[in-house]
């Protein structure tokens, strides 16, 4: 199946994670990698994980590192930089062109 998302998009968690992040409406983020075979986005401060690190080289520190876990595509949604709402993403063709379009204000995404 096709995402509608993309690399560098800005979106928002619409739901999941019913536990220690409550407020859904705070967690905006950008996308920083797309995973279409898994249908998940990774998302800047969304779904953070704790990793467990072995210092690889001497002098290299080992540790609890934070960082960003795969989200599935349909729990996050589009914002628009127009109107800065959170959108559905609707297509348009022109000049054999295929764009992304806002469903609520028309303009480009």
């Amino acid at each position: 199946m096709a995402m509608n998302i993309k690399k560098g998009d800005t979106v928002v968690r619409i739901s999941g994670d019913g536990g220690k992040d409550r407020d859904l409406t705070t967690h905006q983020g950008k996308v920083l990698a797309t995973l279409p075979k898994e249908n998940k986005v990774v998302v800047e401060g969304l779904n953070m994980v704790t990793c467990h690190v072995k210092p690889r080289r001497q002098g290299e520190e080992g540790g609890i590192m934070k960082r960003e876990a795969a989200i599935y595509a349909c729990k996050v949604q589009v914002v628009c930089p127009k109107c800065g709402k959170p959108t559905r993403v609707a297509h348009k063709v022109a000049d054999g062109k295929k764009t992304r379009i806002c469903k609520k204000c028309g303009a480009e995404l």
